[in-house]
């Protein structure tokens, strides 16, 4: 660069003779001056390199550059589902779809155990081991109604909202206590906890020492009133809490440490709460406790009341909170009977019962999440943080999964829809939204302070790479075909906002997940080098520990994705249609992931007679104890041991992998591999049950094995309800699609549909609980409980012509 500035001041022609000198009489300094340059350009490359590193990486915690697919939280102040119960993990919670809420929360326990011992009941714990707990009726709106049964004694929780003002309106929350057992002579505490995630200030009114009033007002909810209400019943004692606490989501532990004894009598003492606690900060209340402590039976209220709600005549409280209730369960009922036709198929009230507790469980399970993801990239070291967003979704298990999945809530949507259409727009709008640039959706969402409670740290961080079955496009096909013939504006108008994102999100997999042959897919995740699994997990795909190739790799073809893909281009075509865009390239990539000559070519397995998924894979794999390390730190080690070497081949593990392209519906109703699937599915010895089909067939070599010292058999036997609810929509569909197996096809749609009903209602009658999965020998229900995520597909089943 200085020498052409150089040439450039000197005569055309004497270039040469003026350059060349000032090179031989510079030496030293020319020598500088390249190593300067050099460095220069060095330094110019690298920043720009980890300039460019560091804005390809933004990408991935950089939202999708489209409109939300639903407006900020600002514009639901108006919305009639403003409030509900969005706090699925506890026993009874209400907040507001907005980041920043008041929380409230039911918590008790027994004054008289028969163990001794003190049970606060505030989350939702198996461990607790209550008879039983659910959700009874509730409509997704305005209204709910739950019963808790405890060792001696049952609660009902009745929930009611009235519209009004500009907040969401007022609701009142109601529980009433009562024995379980006619000699019972039980006391019981109920507290009501009330608390601010905002900064704004809370005041409390105290009339002889009892607390009668929460107020304030905050910038998204306005102003309030919270009101106690004693209704009916003995009362031992009355108690509060005011204090400040710095851990608000800690709600247990505060009042556990805050409890003191209240001397009754020479022979009573009861639990209470101190009233008004100072702190050393002297920073004003944040957390009220309301306790109660009664005889049995009784009735308590809390009462919130918007100040914006100008054209209130009556708080919605005592007889008018009875007279609501009354034409809430009524209007219910009906409603049901209109959308399930139970009735009219000849079910029995207690099965009406069943199938309304378990739909109004996976509603009352919906919850409203705030925070950001941990995700890692493959070229990064430490986790990023996503964007802080909102979440509406339900949740797999009240219990054990009070968060969002990914896959779940697809299948969750189908039975919503059903129900009400809007909610499953809501939800899905705010998974959408979750999407990033490139048009990745974490798979697990765990946001904000109380999800991450329940989740162990090293399950926290959410990987780039890693996919999870894209089953909204299942839910989005419902609603389509709800509509079928007359797509409603509002529907139009829901698909227009959520196409691009969609679109995203499709492209997205055809970039990450493709195989290495043309119309191949891979699900990435799995772990090449681990070795203490007898076969390394597919989290990604939903099925986790289903056997696959055992040694992962770049070569595997994964059969389940590519059908799930096919659907994905299916769908996507029927919206681009309805909404007025070129459906072309959709449509084209649906017939050839669904072209069953190619399918047969890249999956079917002639000497397994099935398909199948493909890779670098042995049999021949055993986990066996090892000694590791020297002495005397030698441990023993339960690792994989792989008795023969691995090759390319097809993975002859039957099960629901195999049958994945009966399931979606891919395979052609005259096609000859339909027979053989409907024959193995009908077969005992593969995946045949009385209560279901079980994931892996008995006769397979991974059939119940567990995959580690640890993990039992998942997906290997156990019969799961979100698979067999897809077998009963594709043997409806093949029993009606002209072909040869139409007959077959129905014969076996209605021993599958009544096995699985029957199934889960009596492990249900017998133990209060729907399940996870259930055991393909004995039907019996296991795995976390209540799970009223896919398993409350059931409702489904029953309502099916």
């Amino acid at each position: 660069l200085v020498m052409s500035l150089r040439a450039r001041k000197t005569k055309k022609g004497n270039e040469k003779s003026r350059v060349i000198p000032f090179i031989k009489k510079n030496n030293k300094n020319n020598k500088f001056f390249v190593c300067f340059l050099v460095l220069c350009s060095f330094s110019v490359s690298f920043v720009v390199g980890w300039s460019w590193h560091l804005w390809v990486e933004s990408r991935h915690y950089t939202p999708f550059n489209a409109p939300k697919a639903i407006l900020h939280h600002e514009e639901h102040l108006h919305d009639n589902k403003l409030w509900g119960t969005y706090r699925p993990h506890l026993y009874f919670g209400v907040r507001a779809k907005t980041p920043q809420s008041l929380l409230f929360g039911l918590m008790w326990f027994a004054q008289y155990p028969a163990d001794g011992q003190l049970h606060i009941r505030y989350t939702c714990e198996q461990s607790d081991n209550l008879p039983k707990y659910g959700w009874l009726r509730h409509d997704g709106d305005s209204f709910g109604s739950q019963e808790i049964v405890d060792n001696d004694f049952i609660l009902t929780t009745n929930f009611l909202k009235k519209n009004g003002g500009h907040h969401g309106g007022d609701w009142t929350a109601q529980v009433k206590g009562r024995k379980r057992f006619e000699n019972s002579k039980q006391v019981v505490s109920v507290m009501f906890i009330v608390t601010n995630e905002g900064n704004e200030d809370l005041n409390h009114i105290v009339s002889e020492g009892q607390l009668l009033e929460v107020y304030g007002e905050t910038s998204t909810l306005g102003s309030f009133k919270i009101k106690f209400f004693s209704k009916e019943g003995v009362m031992k004692l009355r108690s509060y809490l005011a204090s400040y606490e710095s851990d608000i989501y800690d709600a247990k532990q505060t009042v556990m440490k805050n409890l003191k004894y209240f001397k009754k009598s020479s022979s009573e003492q009861l639990l209470g709460l101190p009233g008004d606690v100072k702190n050393n900060d002297a920073k004003n209340p944040n957390f009220f406790v309301y306790q109660v402590t009664f005889e049995l039976p009784f009735t308590v209220e809390i009462v919130f009341e918007s100040g914006s709600h100008l054209k209130r005549k009556t708080s919605l409280s005592g007889n008018d909170f009875l007279k609501e209730l009354s034409v809430k369960v009524q209007n219910y009922d009906i409603k049901f009977e209109k959308v399930f036709n139970l009735s009219s198929k000849g079910y029995s009230n207690e099965e009406i019962s069943f199938a309304k507790a378990a739909i109004s469980n996976m509603i009352g399970g919906i919850g409203y999440f705030y925070g950001n993801s941990l995700i890692k990239t493959a070229n990064s070291k430490e986790p990023y943080e996503y964007w802080k967003s909102d979440l509406l979704t339900a949740v797999p298990s009240r219990s054990f999964f009070p968060r969002g999945f990914l896959w779940d809530e697809g299948f969750h949507q189908l039975l919503i829809q059903r129900w009400d259409s809007r909610i499953t727009q809501d939800v899905l709008s705010h998974w959408l939204n979750l999407i990033n640039y490139h048009g990745w959706i974490p798979r697990e969402q765990i946001l904000g302070v109380e999800a991450k409670k329940k989740v162990p740290d090293e399950f926290v961080v959410q990987h780039y790479e890693n996919a999870n079955p894209p089953t909204f496009f299942l839910t989005l096909q419902a609603l389509i075909d709800n509509e079928k013939y007359d797509v409603s504006p509002s529907l139009i108008k829901f698909l227009r906002v959520v196409y691009p994102r969609l679109n995203a999100w499709f492209q997205w997999f055809n970039i990450t997940q493709v195989g290495k042959v043309a119309g191949t897919y891979r699900w990435r995740g799995r772990d090449a080098k681990i070795q203490h699994e007898l076969n390394p997990k597919t989290l990604t795909s939903g099925l986790d520990d289903y056997p696959r190739a055992s040694h992962p790799s770049s070569d595997e073809r994964h059969v389940d994705l590519r059908c799930w893909i096919a659907v994905a281009a299916g769908v996507l075509a029927d919206i681009a249609d309805i909404i007025g865009i070129n459906s072309k390239k959709f449509r084209e990539t649906e017939v050839f992931l669904k072209d069953n000559k190619l399918l047969d070519k890249l999956h079917w397995s002639e000497g397994f007679n099935s398909y199948a998924d493909y890779g670098n894979h042995t049999k021949n794999t055993k986990l066996e104890w090892v000694m590791v390390g020297q002495p005397p730190q030698q441990q023993r080690k339960l690792l994989r041991v792989i008795k023969s070497e691995p090759s390319l081949k097809f993975v002859d593990e039957f099960g629901y992998v195999s049958i994945f392209p009966f399931l979606l519906k891919i395979l052609e109703p005259t096609s000859s591999k339909l027979k053989i699937i409907l024959d193995d599915l009908y077969n005992p010895k593969k995946l045949w049950t009385p209560y279901g089909l079980r994931s892996l067939s008995s006769s397979a070599s991974m059939y119940n094995k567990r995959n580690t010292e640890h993990d039992k058999p998942y997906w290997r036997g156990p019969i799961w309800i979100n698979i067999n609810f897809l077998a009963i929509k594709a043997l409806q569909f093949y029993s009606t699609a002209q072909g040869p197996y139409m007959e077959l096809s129905q014969q076996i749609y209605k021993e599958l549909r009544h096995n699985i009903v029957s199934n889960v209602y009596q492990q249900y009658k017998k133990t209060g609980y729907i399940w996870e999965q259930y055991d393909d020998v004995s039907g019996v229900g296991q795995g976390c409980y209540p799970f009223t995520g896919w398993s409350a597909l059931v409702t489904l089943m029953m309502a099916e012509e």
